[in-house]
């Protein structure tokens, strides 16, 4: 079993940028696609962006393609979500989550691993 643990969220304003971090304990990532969810008071948790086992593909919702970048750093055992020109609309709980079954991308039930996530409050 993987433990993730997510930081970097915090308050800032509209236009301003952030960067998440996940660090997985307990074994290696180095062969999961790795996701970050979001989810907003009386919302449903929503994909916001995955990144492929070797980093070499991501892919992103709608809603955040040309403003957050997702990487990943093998040494680290690690995952980042830079977010950038940050929008009200993007304040939310954001998750991290690993997934080695590749069954699906976009959905909660695709992942196995979560963590406890980190609050993102981007006011006006």
């Amino acid at each position: 079993q993987v433990t993730l643990v997510e930081s970097g969220g915090g308050l800032v304003q509209a236009g301003g940028s952030l960067r998440l971090s996940c660090v997985a304990s307990g074994r290696t990532i180095n062969t999961y696609r790795m996701g970050w969810f979001r989810q907003a008071p009386g919302k449903e948790r929503e994909f916001v962006a995955a990144i492929n086992w070797s980093g070499s593909k991501t892919d992103y919702a709608d809603s955040v393609k040309g403003r957050f970048t997702m990487s990943r750093d093998t040494a680290q055992n690690a995952v980042y979500l830079q977010m950038n020109s940050l929008k009200p609309e993007d304040t939310a709980v954001y998750y991290c989550a690993a997934d080695r079954r590749f069954v699906g991308l976009f959905s909660p039930s695709d992942y196995d691993s979560w963590g406890q996530g980190t609050q993102v409050t981007v006011s006006s």
